[in-house]
């Protein structure tokens, strides 16, 4: 078997741009892949395309050995537009090989453990008492933990503007209250998207009876190891550290020094199913357990699924769905995808993803320029998305 093509499709569907990968070979066996990197996918496409080079002809069963001449292949190696590329490109070759098989991808990573992955839902409702209700619709449909809102604007008058400071001090109210309702049974978290420093997130969780959040993701960059290991000292809620991590490598100090207790490892940028494999069962030495990040696409979500049934450390998926399991893609482009019900995936035994993509409806779908928003303090300096 040899790979014939390799097709990027950047798109937009779901209220995102979603960058698809797909590898044709000369026996008809089509895999299909995903990308991350928000608003860069366009600089993965031209990634993808350096990398098409060498991979046509190939044998695309040699998967850990692309991954190697992929990453090592220039001067330059690895980053995060690279890496990102290179996942799309593991995956869809991990689809060929296991529809090659007649079996799922988890047969390829030692079998399946599982039988349904666990979610977490995240409210969309701002942080409030309207919050607090869709958390409980949530739970109402059986899912088992939530990631609550957060104040992200603090100016009314300029949706641009926030200042941490105001934010932790609301936000604090509203997550103690949240628990007050919710009970202490189901799993609560919140998300800062790395918008504070070590001192306001310090400050915010100091704020927080104990047991108020099961855990903290991403309160500050992840640039700095030393940083968070400065920030463990202050606070004992769980951290959940990693969605922005391209590497092996950069989980070396998150892992080895215990400074998260959750992976939040993204299938579509740390080096697909290949690297992901090494990341968590390195977590798994250490016992720390996979919490995956997963704000794509239908296969990034079956990718992530096929990877959490074959992995013993896992605690739950991230979903893009609603308390009743609606997404927000188009069946049109994906007439097979995962759903959710109640709070669960089911994991699919059908070969390779186990998901259809429709590609001459793909081929319709435009790509639009996106651009995260550029946050200001009041004062007028830039601070973090």
């Amino acid at each position: 078997m040899k790979i014939t093509a390799i097709k990027p499709y950047p798109i937009w569907d779901g209220g995102r741009n979603l960058m698809i990968v797909k590898i044709e070979t000369d026996e008809g066996i089509n895999g299909w892949g995903e990308s991350g990197i928000s608003s860069r996918e366009l600089a993965v496409e031209g990634a993808i395309k350096h990398y098409r080079e060498y991979l046509i002809g190939q044998n695309p069963m040699q998967i850990a050995s692309h991954w190697q001449r992929m990453y090592r292949s220039q001067y330059f190696e690895g980053g995060r537009v690279l890496t990102a590329a290179i996942s799309a490109i593991d995956i869809a070759l991990h689809d060929i090989k296991a529809k090659s098989l007649n079996m799922p991808i988890y047969e390829l990573l030692g079998g399946k453990q599982r039988n349904h992955v666990p979610c977490f839902g995240t409210t969309d409702k701002p942080m409030g008492e309207n919050m607090i209700k869709q958390a409980q619709e949530f739970i109402d449909s059986g899912w088992q933990a939530i990631r609550l809102s957060w104040k992200q604007n603090t100016d009314p008058k300029n949706i641009n503007v926030f200042e941490p400071r105001e934010s932790i001090s609301e936000t604090a109210l509203w997550m103690i209250e949240a628990r007050k309702k919710l009970g202490t049974s189901i799993v609560l978290g919140i998300d800062y998207h790395h918008r504070l420093s070590i001192a306001e997130a310090a400050s915010f969780c100091q704020k927080l009876p104990a047991g108020t959040l099961d855990f903290i993701e991403e309160p500050i960059r992840d640039e700095s190891p030393q940083a968070y290991k400065s920030l463990r000292s202050m606070t004992e809620i769980p951290f959940a550290i990693g969605e922005e991590m391209s590497s092996k490598w950069q989980f070396i100090p998150y892992i080895e020094e215990n400074l998260t207790q959750f992976a939040r490892i993204d299938i579509c940028n740390v080096g697909g199913f290949t690297e992901s494999a090494k990341v968590t069962g390195w977590a798994e030495a250490h016992y720390i357990d996979m919490m995956p990040h997963n704000p794509l696409g239908p296969i990034c979500t079956a990718a992530s699924i096929q990877m959490a049934a074959a992995t013993a450390n896992f605690a739950w998926l991230e979903a893009r769905a609603t308390p009743d399991g609606t997404d927000i893609f188009d069946s049109a482009i994906f007439p097979k995808k995962p759903e959710v019900k109640n709070g669960k995936y089911v994991v699919s035994d059908e070969p390779g993803l186990g998901i259809e993509i429709n590609e001459e409806a793909l081929i319709e779908y435009n790509f639009k320029f996106w651009e995260a928003p550029h946050l200001q303090k009041s004062d007028g300096s830039y601070t973090n998305w």
